[in-house]
């Protein structure tokens, strides 16, 4: 059970860095877009802008779940390093509740705004409602869930790996 757990837990949480790298050339592609619109062509494209943003944030909040995975978003170094096995399993523990608790508030409450959202539209993109941007928030909720738990579940610490 564990092992394919994890199994799909890889796949979620590949696919949501391989959708969040797909977001950063979005933004980047749009960004140079926009120079080229603005400062060659002297007729910006107001609409670029708000997809440059709705594109970082959809970034952000799927590329997270990889650093949940990765054990590098909540971290006690001190009380870590100086804990025994069994606390440090305790404090995984302590850590995972946490995060879990909070995924599930962002889940929560941005499913709320994404369903608010409907009847909003963006400016400059008049035709394309704000529950799109809003949406970012559920999704990539859901997919850190499977990173906490999977972290959890098989402990990676690449942050305290590297540190000094």
């Amino acid at each position: 059970m564990k092992e394919k757990f994890l199994g799909i837990e890889r796949w979620t949480t590949g696919f949501s860095m391989i959708a969040a790298c797909v977001m950063l050339v979005i933004a980047s592609g749009l960004g140079v877009f926009q120079i080229i619109t603005r400062f060659v062509l002297e007729q910006p494209a107001e609409w670029s802008e708000i997809l440059i943003r709705m594109s970082l944030i959809w970034m952000v909040f799927l590329g997270i779940p990889m650093a949940f995975r990765q054990g590098a978003m909540v971290s006690v170094d001190v009380l870590y390093r100086w804990s025994p096995p069994r606390v440090k399993r305790v404090l995984d523990a302590v850590v995972s509740i946490a995060a879990l608790a909070l995924m599930l508030v962002i889940l929560w409450w941005g499913w709320d705004y994404a369903m608010r959202g409907r009847v909003q539209s963006m400016a400059g993109l008049e035709s394309v409602s704000m529950m799109w941007s809003y949406l970012a928030l559920p999704v990539g909720s859901v997919f850190c869930l499977f990173g906490i738990v999977g972290n959890f579940l098989d402990p990676k610490r690449l942050e305290l790996e590297t540190a000094q």
